[in-house]
Order: structure tokens, then C-alpha cells, then sequence
């Protein structure tokens, strides 16, 4: 007994079943898969709402960074500090993890994050230095040395090939 079954494609629906929609936003590669000759995933420029995102943290952190140190009294001090206090650290993290996984990676920089957070407020307690400006001021000095510390290793494996000779 032999069973014939139909298929009917919908208009905006190709023989596969996937629709145009589907087909313009999941690739058939891999995720790590970029296009042709274009850029490696990680390199690719971001979009306009993603970069718009990024520069309102960074301000937001920047904000509740001088707010704290400045000693500033203002109602956005206690929460734009703890902004600072996880982005600064998650930030550098992240820049130093590279090409993982984003959902990995987001969950280690904001493990680390806290990480650190607990260990600058740890090790000044046990030397009696604690103080809310020197625990904003040495995350900050991890978090940036983070940075350059990643910015110099990928400039690094970069190569030669900035160089004029």
C-alpha cells in the first residue's frame, strides 16, 4: 500500500516549508558561520540600536562612576553606582573572552563581575581600607586594566600588519 502525501506551498513560503521571513533570519550555516569573504562574526559593526544601547550603559556607568566618587549626592547615585560596579568589571571580562558563545560569555562576565566586586570589597575589609570611593576606584583600576590588558593581546595576535616599513 503506497500513501502519496501532499505538500501546498503558501505564497511567502518555500518548498521547504520555510517561510520568507524564516529564511532571512536563521542562515542555513552555523551560527558562527559569517558571509561569504565578510568579516569573522565577532568584527562585524554593530546596529544603530545596539550601538545606541551600549553608549546609554557606558554613560549610565561613567554617571554613576563620578557620582560615587565625587561623593555627589543625588537620588541616581546608589543605582547608577551599582551599574558601574557590574558593567565596569563585565565589560572587561567580556572584551577578554572573545570569540565564546554570547550567552556564555554574558553569563561569565556577570559571574566574574561579581566576582570582583566581592573580592576588592573582601580584600579592603580585611586591610580596614574599606570606603565606597576606594571600592569604586579600584574596580574601576581592575576594569581598566582588564581592557588594556585585552586591547593589547588582540593587537598583539593582530600581527605585523599595521606596521609601514
Amino acid at each position: 500500500m503506497h500513501t502519496h502525501t501532499m505538500h501546498h506551498t503558501f505564497p511567502g513560503e518555500d518548498p521547504t516549508g520555510r517561510s520568507d521571513r524564516q529564511s532571512a533570519d536563521r542562515p542555513t550555516g552555523g551560527p558562527s558561520d559569517g558571509p561569504p569573504g565578510g568579516p569573522p562574526p565577532d568584527d562585524r559593526p554593530r546596529g544603530g540600536a545596539a550601538s545606541l544601547v551600549a553608549g546609554a550603559a557606558f554613560g549610565t556607568a561613567a554617571v554613576g562612576a563620578v557620582l560615587s566618587i565625587g561623593d555627589i549626592g543625588s537620588p541616581l547615585r546608589a543605582p547608577f553606582t551599582l551599574f558601574f560596579l557590574l558593567m565596569a568589571p563585565a565589560a572587561a571580562i567580556t572584551a577578554a573572552l572573545g570569540r565564546m558563545d554570547p550567552l556564555g560569555r554574558a553569563v561569565v562576565a556577570g559571574a566574574g563581575a561579581l566576582a570582583v566586586d566581592l573580592l576588592v570589597a573582601q580584600t579592603m575589609l580585611a586591610l580596614h581600607l574599606w570606603s565606597v570611593r576606594g571600592g569604586v576606584l579600584a574596580v574601576a583600576a581592575l576594569s581598566g586594566a582588564g581592557l588594556l590588558l585585552s586591547a593589547v593581546r588582540r593587537r598583539g595576535r593582530g600581527g605585523h600588519r599595521d606596521r609601514v616599513e
